[in-house]
């Protein structure tokens, strides 16, 4: 597996070994021992998430409040979406960067989120299935996040404006001068 740093330290992208052939082919998704000892560090993943969006579909930004924050290993199984973390680390010297990268059933990429980081992503394809690996298990009292259009962050979902679908709670999601941060 090929580790791909970014310009934020702890968020990587992993590029796995695929082997191909007439029949189709195979890879290694996950592996915790390779992971951890990429890493160097260890990661003990206990809920795997899945969903289905189409076109123009933008989740996020999401987190959860510590103690309950998450780290993420993200995935797509199928179709195509733009990933974005925005590193929330108060003490961090990327305090409030952020990464985009593409994700797809072609590239078979996969994208490592740590804990305190805002997520989302935005669907580039017709549909697309996304997975995702977290490390702590989800807690409806510590959800938080930013919403996906603050100015501040000037983030380039990849998508026309009218295009764009979001849920109606996303919608409601403040701007980063007002959105609970404990990280």
């Amino acid at each position: 597996m090929k580790v791909i740093n970014t310009k934020i330290r702890d968020l990587f992208i992993f590029e796995p070994k695929v082997f191909d052939d007439d029949r189709g082919y195979f890879f290694e998704s996950y592996n915790k021992k390779t992971l951890d000892s990429l890493l160097e560090k260890e990661y003990t993943f206990v809920q795997d998430n899945e969903s289905k969006s189409s076109y123009g579909v933008i989740r996020g930004l999401h987190y959860q409040l510590g103690p309950f924050s998450q780290a993420k290993l993200i995935r797509v199984v199928q179709g195509k979406v733009y990933d974005v973390a925005v590193d929330l680390r108060k003490n961090s010297p990327t305090f409030l960067d952020w990464v985009g990268v593409e994700l797809s059933a072609e590239n078979k990429r996969q994208f490592l989120i740590p804990k305190g980081f805002a997520h989302g992503f935005s669907v580039l394809s017709e549909t697309a299935i996304f997975q995702y690996k977290c490390d702590e298990y989800y807690h409806p009292e510590a959800e938080a996040g930013v919403i996906y259009n603050d100015s501040s962050l000037n983030i380039d979902w990849k998508i026309k404006a009218e295009d764009i679908k979001t849920s109606p709670k996303d919608l409601l999601l403040p701007k980063l001068e007002g959105a609970k941060m404990n990280f």
